[in-house]
């Protein structure tokens, strides 16, 4: 059972939801990425996706999801740019391509489209570590010299992080509907990411935490200390370093589903191994 409650965490009353007149326009747009942070906007648990963009955001413009295509979209959305100047959000997922040849959008450089949008946006948040840090996109030798959202984006407009790959889908919605319930972005800690869902580690609001203070501890995936919820920290689980609300939200994720924590929420995660486990002696 979820002990997640979205009106507590963005601090919302019952009043402010009855005095909600109009919703907060949203633009999103995808730069390298693989869709994971859409498609985990998608399955919110509270309030779900529907809910949200039926009673609270309004999704102007995304290539995944909008109903219109080609010019339509794309005639759709430099209206909105003049429509609702100053008070719609920009969303940005995947990371930003040195090299205009490696993503372009309607035959224009996704980076280019990218500043355009940010510049008379309230706020833009880069969902998931790939926009937030570079991801895999940056990651090792790659060809396409991709930057996080800051490196393009005037210090100027207030920019929200939101990594994870993909970013918690609570979370996601939970910032949006700070902006659209207060107005500003919620307060961010000294990585720019909002304090209200990554104030403090995966491993101090693990529910395996009790067991790595009693050190009791898996060996392997398969053995009887896994299945009995022992900690996973000897299986090579980041949750000590992770910044990110896996666990406090109380909703089931990596580590309640017995694998360990890979640190996706934080910067390099993929040239530190995030994926590796517990490495085999030589």
């Amino acid at each position: 059972m979820s002990t997640y409650n979205w009106l507590e965490a963005v601090n919302v009353t019952e009043e402010m939801l009855l005095n909600t007149d109009n919703r907060l326009p949203v633009i999103w747009i995808s730069a390298l990425d693989c869709t994971g942070c859409k498609e985990a906007f998608t399955r919110s648990f509270e309030p779900t996706a529907l809910d949200t963009m039926l009673n609270f955001i309004s999704l102007e413009y995304s290539e995944l999801l909008s109903a219109a295509s080609g010019l339509q979209a794309e005639e759709h959305k430099e209206a909105i740019f003049e429509k609702y100047k100053g008070e719609y959000v920009l969303a940005v997922e995947g990371g930003i391509p040195g090299s205009d040849e490696f993503l372009m959008i309607a035959g224009k450089s996704v980076r280019e489209e990218i500043i355009a949008a940010a510049k008379h946006a309230k706020a833009v948040i880069a969902f998931g570590s790939c926009s937030a840090w570079g991801g895999i996109t940056a990651a090792g030798l790659n060809p396409t010299n991709s930057v996080d959202i800051r490196s393009i984006i005037p210090e100027n407009i207030p920019v929200a992080l939101v990594p994870g790959c993909p970013p918690i889908p609570e979370v996601m919605i939970g910032t949006l509907l700070h902006i659209h319930f207060h107005g500003v972005l919620p307060v961010l800690d000294k990585k720019l990411r909002p304090k209200l869902f990554y104030q403090t580690t995966v491993h101090l609001t693990c529910h395996r935490k009790n067991y790595f203070d009693q050190k009791l501890f898996a060996e392997s995936y398969d053995d009887e200390k896994a299945l009995k919820g022992y900690c996973l920290f000897k299986l090579g689980c980041k949750g000590p370093t992770a910044f990110n609300a896996c666990e406090s939200l109380g909703l089931d994720r990596c580590i309640s589903a017995g694998f360990t924590c890979i640190g996706c929420s934080e910067k390099d995660f993929w040239d530190k191994g995030g994926f590796c486990t517990k490495k085999k002696k030589s």
